[in-house]
């Protein structure tokens, strides 16, 4: 007699997954991580949507399974994996179990779907006993062998694995209609004898692909086998089956036998399981009737499922006094990893973070800037100021720094057209660059001599004031060493046509600002400059700069070191580049609301988007 005969699975089963079901394949290989295999069960996947490949956990490493879009496909790539776990759906599950049994290579196929038309399960059972192969279910669970392979989510979690014991073999061969009781069992039958041997569930419908008598005979057969278990349920008589055999003695070791449905006459009504088969139509199928028959053709048959574990303690019992059985020293229980999410879940892993955020915390209930609630942001009407206060300094500022910080975003919001910043992003949205990339591209051109003058000022401007350079010593300083003044000179403003911004901006802080020092310090080395060239004045960028420092020193939120920190990491170039964004992103969409058209403004030298007349009439007409 072949072992093939009656034995479904061993430790080097292969199989395929129809359907990408990622949590069955994983249990899958977590039950063979823990069984010890030197490889997965699983050889492929067969993904009708994509073929490709799938990154699953063997363990604590990565492996990668491949993907096929058909079944010959895969079974011509692993000819050694004769076993297809068939997760389609009841509206694909027979054409692709029929495919499948056609694949000389594949030899059992478990069929997961609920709800396949009772023909086409007939169809698939009867092609299947006449290939020699056998059909699973379908609505089942699955089945496994303990220690060597499992069925997709048979048994549950790798916490009811651990529990059952299933991850070595036991001696006994147990077989149910239902999934649900399948796992039930297991757990029973664990705690009452050495274990499962091996479990199959046929599945709830009225016709499986194979019966529960198919699978107690290839028990019978299996020498590793010392007892049998099944449940049953009223509805059908497939269990008299089982108890012709046995009165044939074609059952010949000891069966634990019970049929679920005892309840059904003490209920007003007949009960029916959720299975399409559990519903007694008749006296005959009943459970108290094929309770009776089993009793009557020597199954031992408990009083009640409560008693269904202590009656396989005897059985079990028995086998060990009479030898047939001997008991093992356990082998230790294996651990599989735990998932990150999981473990992070339930707080029994720590992870210290890639990097670390202090401005902003979205883990509670509602999102926190610097520690404040955005709700109460919003209902103190701190805007755009004070947003910026919290998450650039975390700090709330006074009033007029909010609404001085706003002041600097409106001034420096554009310049025109014609400046580095505008024209990149204009070009490159004309080029069809999307908004991002175009802003971007704008963006990328600021620095010390476009924006980035605002951190230059602050910075050169302070470090000459707290030295105690004079503004004659500061200017002759940097003559000497040929760098220009960082935020003193402009192209078109001058003494006699001067820069209106400057004057806003300095107008505020003279009227909110406890103390204008670095301004006045500034405006005295702007009297020496200008009397040198009328247009080496102090300019937007450089103004922005010096009166920032004016705030922080004297509005009290800040300490020197925090002032000394701001103008080191570039703060104060992020408020010109929060401004000329909105600028930028202007116009850029200018550009794509204006055409396809180039030409030339008579009076800059820079290309502009404007629509044909044939385009603009063309609008109108639509």
């Amino acid at each position: 007699m072949s072992r093939k005969d009656y034995v479904l699975f061993d430790i080097n089963t292969k199989a395929f997954v129809y359907g990408y079901q990622t949590n069955a394949i994983q249990r899958m290989l977590d039950f063979d991580y823990v069984c010890k295999r030197s490889s997965p069960s699983i050889s492929a996947i067969i993904n009708p949507s994509r073929a490709g490949i799938h990154k699953a956990f063997w363990g604590t490493k990565e492996i990668i399974l491949p993907m096929y879009k058909t079944i010959p496909l895969a079974a011509l790539a692993y000819p050694e994996a004769d076993v297809m776990v068939n997760f389609a759906s009841h509206r694909s599950a027979f054409e692709t179990t029929m495919e499948a049994l056609q694949e000389d290579t594949i030899r059992i196929v478990a069929v997961i779907a609920e709800g396949v038309p009772e023909r086409q399960s007939r169809v698939m059972a009867a092609t299947a006993r006449k290939l020699d192969k056998i059909v699973i279910g379908p609505a089942t669970v699955g089945g496994m062998t303990a220690g060597a392979f499992r069925i997709g989510n048979t048994a549950g979690t790798i916490e009811n694995i651990i529990a059952s014991k299933l991850y070595r073999p036991g001696c006994v061969g147990f077989v149910s209609k239902s999934g649900g009781m399948l796992n039930e069992a297991f757990n029973i039958i664990s705690r009452n004898s050495d274990g499962i041997y091996e479990g199959v569930a046929i599945g709830g419908d009225r016709y499986p692909g194979s019966n529960m008598l198919d699978h107690i005979l290839r028990y019978e057969r299996n020498p590793a086998i010392k007892m049998i278990a099944c449940l049953g349920e009223l509805g059908g008589e497939d269990e008299y089956m089982i108890i012709q055999a046995l009165k044939e003695k074609k059952i010949t070791k000891p069966l634990v036998a019970w049929v679920t449905g005892t309840c059904s006459p003490y209920l007003p009504a007949s009960v029916q399981f959720g299975h399409a088969g559990a519903k007694a139509n008749t006296e005959k199928e009943t459970a108290q009737a094929k309770n009776d028959a089993f009793r009557q053709a020597g199954a031992y048959v408990p009083r009640s499922f409560d008693d269904y574990g202590e009656m396989v303690r005897q059985v079990y019992d028995m086998l060990l006094t009479r030898g047939i059985v001997q008991k093992f020293d356990e082998p230790e229980v294996p651990r599989i990893p735990t998932d990150y999410s999981k473990a992070l879940a339930t707080g029994d892993i720590r992870k210290p973070t890639t990097f670390i955020c202090t401005i902003s915390d979205d883990s509670g209930e509602e999102l926190l800037y610097a520690g404040k609630k955005l709700s109460d942001v919003l209902d103190r009407k701190m805007g755009i100021g004070g947003v910026i206060g919290l998450l650039w300094f975390k700090k709330e500022l006074p009033e007029y720094a909010a609404h001085f910080i706003e002041l600097v975003i409106q001034i420096v919001a554009d310049h025109g057209p014609a400046v580095s910043g505008a024209h990149n992003a204009i070009v490159a949205s004309c080029a069809g660059k999307d908004l991002i990339s175009s802003l971007c591209s704008g963006l990328l051109t600021i620095g010390p001599r476009f924006g980035g003058a605002i951190d230059d000022a602050a910075r050169e401007f302070k470090r000459a004031q707290e030295t105690g350079l004079a503004p004659e010593q500061f200017v002759g300083e940097m003559k000497k060493k040929g760098i220009n003044i960082p935020g003193i000179g402009h192209k078109i403003k001058s003494v006699k046509n001067p820069d209106k911004r400057v004057q806003l901006l300095i107008s505020y802080a003279r009227a909110n600002f406890p103390s204008t020092e670095l301004l006045n310090y500034a405006l005295q080395v702007e009297e020496l400059t200008t009397a040198k060239k009328g247009n080496l004045i102090l300019n937007v960028d450089g103004c922005i700069g010096i009166l920032f420092i004016d705030l922080m020193s004297s509005c009290g939120a800040f300490s020197k070191e925090e002032i000394d920190e701001v103008v080191r990491l570039g703060y104060l170039n992020g408020l010109f580049a929060l401004g000329r964004s909105i600028g930028l992103i202007g116009h850029i969409l200018d550009q794509k609301r204006l055409g396809s058209r180039l030409y030339r403004h008579p009076a800059e030298d820079i290309a502009y988007m404007m629509p044909s007349e044939e385009e603009i009439q063309c609008k109108r007409d639509r």
